[in-house]
């Protein structure tokens, strides 16, 4: 099992910057790579950006690219969500997920993942 703790999540204005931290541990050895998704009230889960640990190789949201940043500590065990120029249409609820065997691509379908945070508010006001 790999267990996943999300932070950083806080009400900020328009045009703010916040960055996500997500720690993962436990059998991390088979997890190779990490993504945020987020979900916003009434809406469907999308996948925002993501990371191979063990590669330098990431994924983004078309929307999103340029905004948001996706990068890992020396480890990979941890991951960060660096968010710039936030937007009220980017309040949700940013999930961490991981997956558990070797990966070639970063998986942009929640389905690819077998491990899930429980999630962090991210709220941004006008």
């Amino acid at each position: 099992q790999v267990r996943l703790v999300e932070s950083g999540g806080r009400l900020v204005q328009a045009g703010e910057s916040l960055r996500l931290s997500c720690a993962a541990s436990g059998r991390t050895w088979k997890n190779d790579a990490m993504a945020w998704f987020r979900q916003a009230a009434g809406q469907e889960r999308e996948f925002v950006a993501g990371i191979l640990r063990r590669a330098d190789s990431t994924e983004y949201a078309d929307s999103l690219k340029g905004r948001f940043s996706i990068s890992k500590n020396w480890d990979g065990n941890t991951v960060y969500l660096q968010m710039n120029n936030l937007e009220p249409e980017d309040t949700a609820v940013y999930y961490c997920a991981a997956n558990n065997k070797v990966s070639l691509r970063v998986p942009i379908a929640g389905s690819g993942y077998e491990y899930w945070g429980q999630g962090t508010q991210v709220t941004v006001s006008s």
